[in-house]
């Protein structure tokens, strides 16, 4: 079939996907007729006008629509045309009726009177100079990012891409990138290497370009911090860049040198090995290794009969604390530094209480914090005191001119605090420990709790791991598991699975069962029954009090089927219930959805309208309370507070029905639901078995195969990481 081609304005945007571009749309011709035109079309706007040139297809559901290969825009040119632009909403604060004003008063010269002189905006009623001015420069950047967009997927690059580019870069984006395509790696535009390396070469690179060298060596470095490295041996890093490049190791070893030179990447000696790093991995680890030290060295006089004080403290919290459990709080009075571990049942939360009330008969000011929201919610549960995230604790921020998030607590604005206690330290990276150093004033107290034996943190490093290895800080290990606790069947096969020890899955005990299935569609089944009907009729725990997780995304007992199928039976689509299609799964009002990625400038208010903040964060879940389709606005509700989603912000949004046992870390649920089915040998090991059971509090329930709960404990092999914190503490950084 030879190409056809059609000419026409947007009627109507039928679907849209933000993340690549692709889009349905009706399409009004120069013929009268109305078609249906998809394809890559990137931020369409009703009322645009397409020079489309593809090909007739015939779709099995929808029927006949033009396929469209290559697109050319044209602004529109009538002024009906451009009222329906501007009506779209494409321009923020331009509405229909403001709209139709401005066109009244410029007809068929608005778009460009708003290009090129917008503060004659201010010329039509209700629009203030300030309110012209931003309209001109929204229209601008709204131009910019769809001719960019247009550029990138014409180049195979991911629309998304643009976007962040633009913000990145400006309207001088274009003209930067012809003079060095590998601008586009630059760590806050997260793009895929491969794309763009492919990109370089279309734009004349050649393969030994000391520009394409020197973003391969720094691309390797950075693509393994997410596999956990603090840095990578320089007998690795350069024959997996040569590899990646398809180069010589000798030229990769230059641009080594260069990088050095440059500032951009920083070589050393760790135990007898050549090791590089990026710059700001290096200084969070040799600086986290010197406060640390410097904090452990810090002692503080004995209080005057403590030994007194500290059994009244347990008297009147009605406990009698163990013998380790006494040590971790006399120790909390005299060091400046202390770390304290544990499995579950313990009794880390009786000693983080104790040592909140003996600072509180010390006069001590102590603030409290945890990794994430919900660990920060459960501490302010379980201690009746405010916690934080640490994200907030350190008022994490987005500077306005670099798009960078930085904290505003640091060593010129430290923290107002006397003691610091951190809960869920295993989650907590070498990047964010650093950030949380710089802040504690060094006269204060540092009390450091977790559980080494939980997965390792998302990002580099394992600090606290390491700092418990090192055996040069002052720590109290838990190891006695008090009776209540041994009566509980999760917290007994915890401990099992943390010693290698198959859990018993017969016993039937109410809080831990074992439930078989045949096939990985019974484990949804199974799953979604439960959900729905068996544990909120028979137990009385209703659905939004269970969380399902899995150790996979992929397949039939994945997180992506299993919230297809918990949405169908827990929120099934209605006609008063709005929906949004985005990416594979479809918003809909009532769901429960999590934050994927800190968002640190993004408003709330609380609901009752007290107080407007800003920075909703990984991990965050709340309820979709409602969908906006006209002004394109997705709200959540997370606890007290509402968040307005644009639908172009949704890709930070993802169902949490059923959810990945890493994204559960420092939560705790009243029941869980864990699929164990089959995945990578990577993800079914020991230490995700066990943290996943370690998120019920009251019912724990594992669906699949008891082949794979065996094949999880027996494999205590987690990818090693290569992370110098340990051997720094021990002195033998040379």
């Amino acid at each position: 079939m030879e190409p056809e081609i059609l000419q026409g304005v947007i009627s109507a945007v039928v679907y849209e996907n933000y993340e690549n571009g692709y889009a349905v749309l009706r399409l009004g011709c120069q013929d009268g007729q109305t078609v249906t035109v998809v394809g890559t079309i990137p931020l369409p706007v009703v009322g645009e006008q397409l020079m489309v040139t593809g090909k007739w297809g015939n779709h099995s559901n929808y029927g006949k629509q033009f396929e469209a290969e290559f697109l050319e825009r044209m602004m529109p040119q009538t002024k009906a045309d451009i009222i329906g632009y501007l009506s779209s909403r494409v321009i923020k604060g331009i509405g229909p009726k403001i709209a139709s004003r401005i066109v009244a008063h410029f007809g068929e010269s608005t778009l460009q009177i708003m290009e090129q002189e917008p503060h004659r905006l201010a010329e039509v009623p209700g629009i203030s100079p300030a309110k012209a001015k931003a309209m001109g420069e929204e229209f601008v950047t709204q131009v910019g990012i769809r001719n960019l967009i247009e550029f990138f997927t014409a180049h195979r690059l991911p629309a998304e891409l643009a976007v962040k580019c633009y913000k990145l870069y400006g309207p001088s984006t274009l003209d930067l990138l012809y003079d060095d395509p590998y601008l586009l790696m630059d760590e806050e535009l997260e793009a895929p290497f491969g794309a763009v390396d492919q990109f370089a070469i279309e734009m004349g690179v050649s393969g030994d370009d000391p520009r394409r060298v020197e973003a391969g060596i720094l691309f390797e470095l950075r693509y393994n911090l997410l596999a956990g490295h603090s840095f990578l041996p320089l007998g690795k890093l350069i024959p997996a860049t040569a590899q990646l490049l398809n180069i010589g190791e000798d030229v990769i070893s230059q641009g080594v040198t260069r990088l050095v030179e440059f500032g951009r990447l920083v070589c050393d000696m760790l135990a007898d090995t050549e090791i590089a790093y990026l710059p700001g991995m290096f200084e969070a680890e040799v600086y986290s290794t010197q406060c640390l030290l410097n904090h452990a060295a810090t002692t503080y006089p004995s209080p005057v009969q403590l030994d007194k004080l500290v059994a009244r403290i347990a008297k009147s919290s009605g406990v009698c604390y163990s013998p380790q459990q006494t040590q971790a709080i006399f120790e909390a009075a005299t060091t400046g530094l202390l770390l304290i571990t544990g499995g579950p049942g313990t009794g880390k939360t009786t000693i983080v209480n104790g040592i909140l009330a003996l600072y509180d008969a010390l006069g001590i000011d102590c603030v409290l914090a945890a990794p994430t929201g919900r660990a920060a919610k459960r501490m302010t549960e379980v201690t009746g005191r405010e916690a934080s995230t640490i994200h907030r604790l350190l008022e994490a921020g987005i500077d306005p001119h670099t798009g960078k998030m930085f904290f505003a607590r640091d060593e010129s604005n430290p923290l107002k605090a006397e003691a610091v206690i951190i809960d869920e330290m295993s989650m907590v990276d070498v990047g964010l420990l650093h950030s949380l150093l710089q802040a504690v004033p060094q006269n204060a107290r540092l009390i450091l709790v977790g559980d080494p034996d939980q997965l390792p943190p998302v990002g580099p490093g394992f600090p606290f791991k390491d700092m418990l290895r090192s055996k040069a800080l002052p720590s109290v290990c838990l190891t006695e598991i008090f009776r209540q606790a041994q009566e509980s069947l999760i917290v007994v096969n915890a401990h099992r699975i943390n010693q290698g020890v198959l859990p018993e899955l017969r016993d039937v005990k109410n809080d831990f069962f074992f439930l078989p299935a045949r096939s990985e569609d019974a484990v949804g089944q199974t799953i979604a029954a439960l959900c729905a009907t068996r544990l909120p009729k028979n137990m009385g725990i209703p659905a939004d009090q269970i969380q399902v997780l899995s150790p996979t995304k992929k397949g039939a007992a994945g997180t992506v089927a299993l919230n297809k199928l918990l949405q169908s039976c827990l929120n099934p689509p209605a006609p008063n219930k709005k929906e949004r299609l985005y990416g594979e799964f479809c918003f809909r009002e009532g769901d429960r959805v999590m934050q994927i990625k800190n968002n640190y400038d993004i408003l709330w208010k609380k609901t009752d309208g007290s107080l407007v903040g800003s920075g909703v964060f990984n991990g965050d879940v709340g309820i979709i309370r409602s969908i906006d389709p006209g002004n394109e606005v997705l709200t959540v509700l997370f606890d007290d507070r509402e968040v307005e989603y644009e639908f172009s912000q949704l890709g930070e949004l993802e169902p949490a029905y059923a959810m990945t046992v890493h994204k559960s870390q420092g939560s705790e649920y009243r029941a869980v639901v864990l699929s164990a089915w089959n995945g990578s040998g990577y993800l079914l090991n020991r230490s995700l078995l066990y943290t996943a059971v370690t998120r019920a509090k009251e019912l724990l329930i594992i669906v699949g195969r008891e082949e794979t709960v065996a094949v999880m404990t027996q494999n205590a092999k987690i990818g090693r990481r290569y992370t110098g914190l340990k051997l720094r503490l021990q002195g033998k950084d040379a």
